[in-house]
């Protein structure tokens, strides 16, 4: 299916904004039940599963980011994006584009992704 590859991660203060970008999602993204997302993981944390989007094009956010964040694809070039605005110094951590194809699970933003790219780390400062 190919490799997901994240960017546009950064450092930012307090209220800022920040968009990522995943590319490579086209072997993901027209499967029959695309589930494609976001999680984001602070070292020596718990994954948090922060948004999903479904191959209808219903989205699904973590109550932390709800609001804040908006998760979208662009079909036409094939790319999942995450728009994170009012960035707060709890939002720091490695964010990661996944994809899951298997429909086994609802697409929310616990599932377990089988595909994962290699992160971007958010930073935002107080």
């Amino acid at each position: 299916q190919g490799q997901l590859v994240e960017s546009g991660g950064g450092s930012v203060q307090a209220g800022g904004s920040l968009r990522l970008s995943c590319g490579g999602a086209s072997g993901y993204m027209y499967q029959t039940k695309a589930c494609l997302g976001w999680v984001r993981q602070v070292p020596g944390q718990e994954r948090e599963g922060v948004a999903t989007i479904y191959k209808d094009g219903t989205t699904t956010y973590a109550d932390s980011v709800l609001g804040r964040f908006t998760i979208s694809e662009d079909t036409a070039t094939n790319t999942l994006y995450l728009q994170m605005n009012s960035l707060q110094p709890e939002d720091t951590a490695i964010y990661y584009c996944t994809a899951d194809i298997n429909g086994w699970e609802p697409c929310r933003p616990e599932l377990r992704f089988a595909y994962w790219g290699q992160g971007t780390q958010v930073t935002v400062s107080a």
